[in-house]
């Protein structure tokens, strides 16, 4: 995954200086021990110079978290703490921030040894609100040194995702499908979030890919894919062309994103692409997207900003998926009524033509595209990667865009079942509490898109902070609510 930040975060103490400043030094040197002990010394950095009491201070701990590299910051209160000076720390730091504050330690050193950081993280946060700053705060933000490392180490996919996105540039090809409005795309907000936007018309890319004919690193990429697909490698003759089109998005994503360091990229992958190209480009978006470079379906550009969103916090391949077809009811009752806790309205199929990454798939195999197949000649269909997706945790969520644009988003973390899905595509059984309710009242009522990026893995609460940290204002992060809490516009007496 070179195709995402590194974090390493700066670790500022503070002192009021009419606390002892040895307060704020033993505590700090406890936390970054405690820290290092469990996670490793790679992401931090520990401010030695000085304890921050005054402005200067703060400016000199400013100059030297900025010389050590770091692009995060932890402003850590190891007493009550200076308003003044720590916030503007904050203010003049350019990347995501952090406040956590000190818990007392023992019952046996409650005069010299009691630093009220309790009492001083009110401060800071009033005084973040002052100067407009905004900072990450931990749900319960006051720990001891254990407590403050593991909520430091909660911070990294945060500040990995905001630090991404004020360097990412989305490469977007040709206008969305005919019939799918529901992925619009206003471009205010991708400004708003500090993202770039290069759109380019689909003959742009049939010229570059043209262009490719003859590569000599064609038959590298073909035996690439041969070994990743192994026995699924059910359509070779496609491979030279599918390789052909892999150079032309890596060569492309390298000579366009200026002065951006990161990239994600919303294809066309119908109605004209198959018969111009003479494939479907599923395969190569999944082996782009499993090395850390989102490739979204039919112009999504929110699903990509979405599908790099979900890199940067898990660090691991993501999805795009169709919210596409119920569980038919004889396979509820057959393969998941009384082996797993979940109503029939609780579960779904995702599905998508073949866009999957392997690894996130139980077994694979190359084929032709079935749907577009119905109306074209196989042979322009070939290229998709079908499968049933490994069974285990994941995150399905979103950032959308409104027509009117306004930026919301939703989160809701269930499973994928080990229920074999009898169909095509890359493709699985998915189950998420409260999911029918969720469905009517949040991606109906909200009018989010069929499209929803899926982490393989539990990540709600890194996805719920980042959008938090982004402005999504919080009447607009929606999640699946247990049954004991009704929705707005859920009918109490249905």
């Amino acid at each position: 995954m070179n195709n995402i930040p590194e974090v390493k975060v700066g670790i500022v103490a503070v002192s009021r200086d009419c606390f002892p400043e040895s307060l704020s030094v033993n505590r700090r040197e406890a936390l970054v021990k405690a820290y290092t002990d469990k996670y490793g010394a790679a992401d931090i950095y520990e401010c030695p110079i000085c304890i921050v009491e005054s402005e200067i201070h703060m400016v000199q701990a400013l100059e030297d978290i900025k010389k050590a590299g770091c692009n995060a910051l932890c402003v850590y209160l190891g007493n009550f703490g200076p308003e003044i000076s720590e916030t503007l720390l904050a203010k003049h730091f350019e990347g995501p921030k952090m406040f956590v504050a000190a818990a007392e330690e023992t019952q046996d050193n409650l005069i010299q040894g009691r630093g009220d950081a309790y009492c001083g993280m009110l401060n800071a946060s009033y005084n973040l609100k002052l100067r407009n700053v905004h900072a990450y705060i931990p749900e319960y933000p006051v720990g001891d040194a254990a407590d403050c490392a593991d909520m430091i180490h909660d911070f990294l996919p945060i500040a990995r995702t905001v630090i991404g996105l004020s360097e990412l540039k989305i490469i977007s090809f040709g206008p969305r499908p005919l019939n799918f409005l529901a992925c619009n795309a206003p471009i205010q907000q991708l400004y708003n979030l500090g993202v770039e936007i290069e759109e380019n018309s689909e003959l742009d890319l049939f010229e570059a890919f043209n262009k490719h004919a003859g590569d000599a690193r064609i038959p590298e990429v073909v035996a690439d894919m041969e070994k990743e697909l192994g026995a699924g490698n059910k359509k070779p003759e496609i491979l030279a062309k599918l390789a052909q089109y892999e150079l032309t998005l890596t060569d492309w994503v390298e000579e366009h994103r200026g002065y951006r360091k990161y990239v994600a990229i919303a294809g066309k992958c119908w109605p004209a692409f198959q018969t111009q190209f003479g494939f479907v480009p599923c395969y190569v978006n999944s082996r782009l997207t499993g090395r850390g470079i989102p490739v979204s379906c039919e112009v999504d550009i929110y699903g990509t900003l979405s599908e790099f969103i979900g890199t940067c916090v898990s660090q691991d391949a993501v999805t795009l998926l169709d919210i596409n077809n119920s569980v038919p009811k004889d396979m509820y009752e057959e393969s998941i009524k009384g082996k797993f806790d979940y109503k029939h309205t609780d579960t779904f199929m995702g599905f998508h033509c073949g866009n999957t990454c392997s690894k996130k798939l139980a077994s694979c195999e190359m084929k032709y595209q079935m749907i577009m197949a119905r109306s074209l000649p196989v042979e322009v269909t070939n290229g998709t990667l079908e499968g049933d997706i490994a069974p285990g945790d994941i995150t399905f969520y979103r950032l959308q865009s409104t027509s009117d644009n306004k930026i919301r988003a939703y989160v809701a973390q269930g499973e994928v079942l080990p229920v074999a899905t009898r169909s095509f595509g890359s493709i699985g059984v998915f189950a998420i509490p409260e999911m029918g309710r969720f469905y009517r009242h949040v991606l109906i009522e909200k009018n989010y898109p069929h499209h929803g990026a899926v982490a393989f893995g539990h990540y709600g609460k890194a996805l719920f902070e980042v959008f938090k940290y982004l402005g999504v204002p919080m009447e607009d992060i929606n999640y699946n609510q247990p049954a004991s809490l009704p929705y707005p516009t859920e009918n109490p007496f249905a």
